[in-house]
């Protein structure tokens, strides 16, 4: 599917610059969650169809980053996912993060420096420079949602398996437009409700098999369980023998539009959406004069942006005067140049 075949699964209001905040729904996916909700409204059905799509939307995500299923854990948020392995830190731990790191990547590992887990936050220019023997976590996100600023992977990843640090990496900026392994990591957690277009609720953690056996499956309950339809009462602790061990029971309605959504995004291929998303970005960042990068996530200064984007119908991110636009498959080069003209006046 091509870019411009694809952009007909959307129906956006022009001018939508804001994928960063939140992504918005193909129709089949928001059509999928209406179907359910109807159903819902007069009991036309049991929830155990509603809750199959976690499974499936596990999967879609799965193949995306190129991984096996078994080692996805599903849960509502970044911070959440990555709470059990904040949780299972010993005392003494150094974990190493960007000092402007959004802090969802940030907070789970600080609300332990009580019981002893040394946070250290550094330019993310600096990271792998600041990477050490002392280093036992490295703490960051693909693509910075502050600004954009895709992070130098390899020189990282060479600097944390060069001193056998754990690497942590938050992807809910990247994944979706930008192509991602995620193998490479020993943890990855994506939130779904951005570039993979799913309804907020919706969070997925890759958990490599040689680092979860350290973890301590902390919001376990009954969908963690081996098999979840025999794990409604009672004990003995049966949980599962993969990384859904790490699930949390779901929120039926964001599930049923995720597998969806997801599906899309493969279809087209997240080749196609980077090359069209990093397009746009760099006809914006040039038309304002400023040099092209490699993010569908771009920063420019403009006094007076939030007025003069409001006027225009424009949504996008500001703040203290920075505009923080973001670009995505049904993102158009008329928006683009929507959004400049209101900006130059």
């Amino acid at each position: 599917m091509n870019a411009d075949d694809a952009r007909d699964l959307w129906q956006p209001e022009p001018g939508w610059l804001n994928t960063a905040s939140y992504g918005l729904p193909p129709t089949p996916a928001y059509e999928a969650v209406l179907a359910a909700q109807r159903d819902w409204r007069v009991g036309h059905t049991g929830w155990e169809g509603w809750g199959a799509e976690t499974d499936r939307a596990r999967a879609e995500f799965a193949a995306l980053v190129g991984v096996p299923a078994a080692d996805v854990a599903t849960g509502a948020n970044v911070s959440s996912l990555l709470a059990p392995v904040g949780a299972s830190l010993p005392p003494g731990t150094r974990v190493v993060v960007p000092e402007v790191e959004f802090t969802s990547n940030l907070f789970p590992w600080m609300v332990h420096e009580s019981r002893g887990v040394e946070v250290v936050t550094v330019p993310l220019a600096k990271l792998a420079a600041s990477i050490d023997e002392r280093t036992d976590v490295v703490a960051y996100s693909l693509v910075q949602s502050s600004d954009g600023t895709v992070a130098d992977d390899d020189e990282i990843l060479a600097a944390a398996r060069a001193h056998d640090a754990m690497v942590v990496v938050d992807g809910t900026q990247a994944v979706g437009w930008l192509p991602v392994d995620a193998s490479r990591y020993d943890v990855l957690a994506v939130g779904g409700y951005k570039w993979l277009m799913n309804p907020r609720g919706t969070g997925y953690a890759y958990l490599a098999p040689e680092v979860r056996e350290r973890f301590v499956p902390v919001a376990a309950g009954w969908y963690a369980g081996k098999d979840v339809h025999a794990s409604y009462y009672g004990p003995p602790l049966r949980l599962s023998d993969d990384a859904r061990r790490f699930d949390t029971s779901p929120a039926w309605f964001a599930w049923v539009g995720a597998t969806p959504a997801l599906s899309i995004v493969r279809s087209i291929g997240v080749e196609t959406i980077h090359a069209h998303n990093v397009a746009l970005a760099n006809r914006f960042l040039t038309a304002m004069g400023r040099p092209t990068s490699n993010s569908a996530i771009v920063t420019v200064d403009s006094p007076g942006a939030e007025a003069a984007l409001n006027a225009a119908g424009i949504r996008a991110a500001v703040r203290a005067g920075r505009v923080r636009a973001s670009f995505h498959i049904y993102s158009t080069e008329a928006d683009v140049d929507s959004a400049v003209a209101a900006l130059l006046g």
